[in-house]
């Protein structure tokens, strides 16, 4: 696991670094997993960036899911074929999603809702404005995060159906409870979901009268899908991956992409250093450990974090290698998806040395809608 830039002096710590060559062995790992490019509908939470949004195009991905309206005009600049709002809109992000259609009338858009007043609401905005909307239905399939529970999906269909400017189009199952880090309890988690989904699927169809579109399951579920359905699947933090996938799912086979490079400022006692890499430099989710050192992952001790400050012990044995005050280092966060949020750019490498800078452009909320 090469993690390495040649010259730093100049670079200011912490910064987030994303690895080209990494990022492309994934991109390409992805297309050869699904089969087909067209089979992936991947998020651009974890990235948010145009640069990978472009890659992916240029290998035949040509639908995205997005998290928020700022995403989404992200996704819309590149020129996708589809985009799918896939969080359920309240407020004023019914409005903003009208506009942002509006604008890029060559994308075909999807939104998503769970709630049927909302989506009345929805139905009852977009008649004014002259047009019709796209939806997926977001289906709990036992997350309990959002979504419309799976045996109350039908009823939901019947009563939507008499929404004029409505129309729809798909079933959006996220499964990340079957997020299980044993690959076969994993897959039987899924197959036994899947009979269900289709079952779904075709009820939903007998009272349409046509076709509807399942997106299912997130990065760790990916290959379970693809196996078991033909659902559009919809990885995310596999692009740029991150400690806490690799550590829980090794048979992804898809390496860390980013790191944040971060600097020893301080030896305040024997054995202790401390980086400048707080809570404010990486996401302070999950609980426990935030991130690796690169070379250092078995010999030191995470002790505490701070906004600014994280500090480390030496594990007996290796008080050699503690870091001297200046060097350089770099983490490979548990969660890549909040870290990346967190700053306004990435320096990308190559060969050792930064190359170029991507903006993550759709960190803000709001960018123009």
């Amino acid at each position: 696991m090469m993690f390495y830039i040649e010259d730093t002096k100049d670079i200011i710590s912490p910064s987030l670094v994303f690895f080209e060559n990494k990022v492309n062995a994934n991109i390409q790992r992805a297309i050869e997993q699904s089969g087909d490019p067209k089979r992936l509908w991947p998020h651009v939470k974890t990235h948010k960036t145009k640069e990978i949004v472009r890659k992916l195009l240029s290998h035949g991905v040509n639908k995205f899911k997005c998290a928020t309206i700022a995403e989404c005009e992200m996704v819309a600049s590149c020129e996708p074929d589809s985009i799918l709002l896939s969080y359920p809109m309240v407020g004023p992000n019914l409005d903003r999603f009208i506009k942002i259609a509006a604008a890029f009338p060559k994308v075909k858009w999807y939104a998503l809702f769970d709630d049927f007043n909302e989506l009345s609401i929805m139905s009852e905005k977009a008649s004014a404005s002259g047009v019709v909307i796209n939806v997926f239905i977001d289906v709990n399939v036992g997350l309990n995060r959002t979504g419309v529970p799976l045996e109350k999906v039908i009823d939901f269909v019947k009563a939507a159906v008499d929404l004029k400017a409505i129309s729809i189009c798909g079933l959006h199952c996220y499964d990340g409870q079957n997020g299980i880090s044993d690959f076969a309890k994993r897959h039987q988690a899924i197959a036994d979901l899947v009979i269900k989904e289709k079952a779904l699927r075709e009820g939903v169809e007998a009272i349409l009268g046509h076709d509807v579109m399942v997106i299912a399951g997130g990065t760790p579920e990916f290959p379970c899908y693809k196996e078991l359905s033909d659902f559009y699947c919809s990885p995310g933090t596999l692009f740029l991956q991150d400690h806490g996938y690799q550590s829980l799912f090794p048979d992804m086979k898809y390496e860390p992409a980013a790191a944040v490079l971060t600097r020893c400022i301080s030896h305040p006692c024997d054995g202790y250093f401390t980086l400048d890499c707080g809570y404010k430099g990486i996401a302070a989710d999950p609980k426990g450990i935030r991130g690796v050192i690169v070379g250092l992952e078995d010999k030191v001790e995470d002790l505490f974090q701070n906004e600014e400050h994280w500090v480390f012990k030496m594990k007996p044995g290796f008080e050699k290698d503690r870091p001297q005050v200046g060097d350089v280092l770099y983490v490979i966060p548990t969660h890549i998806c909040p870290t990346s949020a967190l700053y306004p750019q990435a320096l990308v490498v190559n060969d050792g040395k930064v190359t170029a800078i991507w903006e993550i452009f759709a960190r803000n909320r709001k960018i123009s809608f």
